[in-house]
């Protein structure tokens, strides 16, 4: 659930509302668990059955074997190398914005100085042999939990069901563009959602992961959903959703107005900590991805360099950085949010979808320690859900995804030779 919740929540109350008036914005947010359910049972699937470290990385090549499955892994780390900056700017965007709560002199090019400040510190800090970095991170998480509950308890006495369930009705009809605003919406609160399969990265390490990679998700995913839905609904029943909609920090917009300014403050100075944290362990464990496949022979063998004192895969930390620092300069929260899911879709969701039923009827006697409920419907589900919220994302998302996995094919098989041959760590 920690890994679950960084800054998006946070950011995403106001973005939801972006196309779904008042109450219509909780759909976002429902869709995107039966989105997070149905896409569960499939990494649950795979997690039981192969609870090995790297997630997409290793079920990729075990579902597509050996004649797609090195194509499948480079394009997931080839997506990871982008993907992952792409979150760590979003964390450090974040920050900027709602620091301009704190200093509402900030101006614009002030904010995106200060993203790029926080990435390159960051960057600065994990450039060392750190130890005790799990027991903050989860400090510091849980932090984002309790900022939660405190935001949720504190509606009480404040909440108005007639402010909460009340939209334009006037605008409202089932039209084509009303799914494709949904669509929109969605995305945003997906990208809240994400980190329900992270367990899965770590399945080496779980006791019993037969059973508890599934439990573990569908937990996480229930207690996140009822967290998002009930965080929602109270910011909307204390403040007109047309001015939610419209703050850049509603967090310290809502505490503002419940408390005081100065228990607002208290409130933002929680989030940028959040979003420190988020950032911090972001580029903490994506460094290690294009540097773990890089010593298997799926990746460049540059990312398999480890400092030769401190020992940690700093070519990886460094491009990573780099590119998550440029990012922040250049992007705005909306567009990373967006870019981030509709460029995972193919590749890894759908495909692992598709990869699951290929792997059903392939070797329908294989042992399968947990078995999804209704096969194929979930799959088929999810898959479907992915591929609408990408269609119904602006048409740049589409070709741009598509464009970033035609290149890396193109990368694949001019430079296959020099892939595929495995470094000792």
């Amino acid at each position: 659930m920690i890994d679950m919740v960084g800054i998006g929540p946070f950011i995403a109350i106001s973005m939801v509302l972006t196309h779904l008036s008042g109450p219509l914005c909780l759909l976002a947010w429902l869709l995107g668990a039966v989105l997070a359910y149905t896409d569960g049972m499939v990494w649950a699937e795979l997690g039981a059955k192969w609870p090995e470290a790297g997630g997409s990385y290793v079920f990729l090549q075990k579902l597509f074997g050996d004649k797609w499955g090195k194509l499948m892994a480079f394009l997931f780390i080839w997506q990871t190398v982008v993907q992952a900056p792409l979150t760590a700017a979003s964390s450090a965007i974040g920050f900027s914005t709602y620091l301009a709560y704190l200093i509402p002199s900030i101006t614009e090019v002030q904010q995106k100085c200060v993203s790029g400040a926080v990435v390159a510190l960051m960057v600065f800090l994990l450039y060392r042999n750190i130890k005790k970095i799990g027991a903050i991170s989860l400090v510091l998480s849980i932090v984002t939990v309790l900022t939660i509950l405190w935001m949720i308890f504190s509606a009480a006495g404040h909440f108005s069901f007639e402010r909460a369930f009340t939209f334009d009705s006037a605008s409202f009809s089932i039209t084509p563009i009303f799914f494709v605003y949904l669509g929109q919406s969605s995305v945003k609160a997906v990208y809240s959602y994400m980190g329900y399969y992270n367990v899965c990265h770590l399945g080496a390490e779980i006791k019993d992961p037969e059973r508890n990679i599934p439990r573990s998700m569908f937990i996480s995913i229930t207690g996140i959903m009822i967290l998002y839905l009930c965080m929602q609904l109270s910011v909307i029943g204390v403040i007109p959703w047309q001015e939610v909609g419209a703050s850049k920090f509603i967090v310290s917009t809502y505490f503002e107005l419940i408390y005081n300014h100065a228990v607002a403050q208290v409130a933002t100075v929680l989030v940028l900590c959040i979003a420190l944290a988020s950032l911090f362990s972001l580029l903490l464990g994506y460094s290690r991805v294009p540097y773990a496949a890089a010593l298997n022979g799926d990746f460049f063998p540059v990312f398999a360099k480890v400092h030769p004192k401190h020992k940690f895969p700093h070519i990886s930390l460094l491009t990573l950085g780099a590119l998550a620092f440029v990012f922040s300069l250049l992007f705005r929260m909306s567009t990373i949010i967006t870019t981030i899911v509709t460029m995972r879709i193919l590749i890894q969701f759908v495909s692992q979808a598709i990869g699951v039923m290929l792997w059903h009827k392939n070797k329908p006697d294989d042992r399968r320690p947990y078995k999804m409920p209704l096969f194929p419907l979930p799959a088929i589900i999810s898959a479907c859900i992915w591929l609408y919220l990408l269609l119904t994302s602006d048409v740049w998302y589409v070709v741009g995804a598509l464009g970033f996995i035609a290149t890396g094919v193109i990368l694949y098989f001019v430079l296959k030779d020099k892939l595929g041959k495995k470094i000792e760590a």
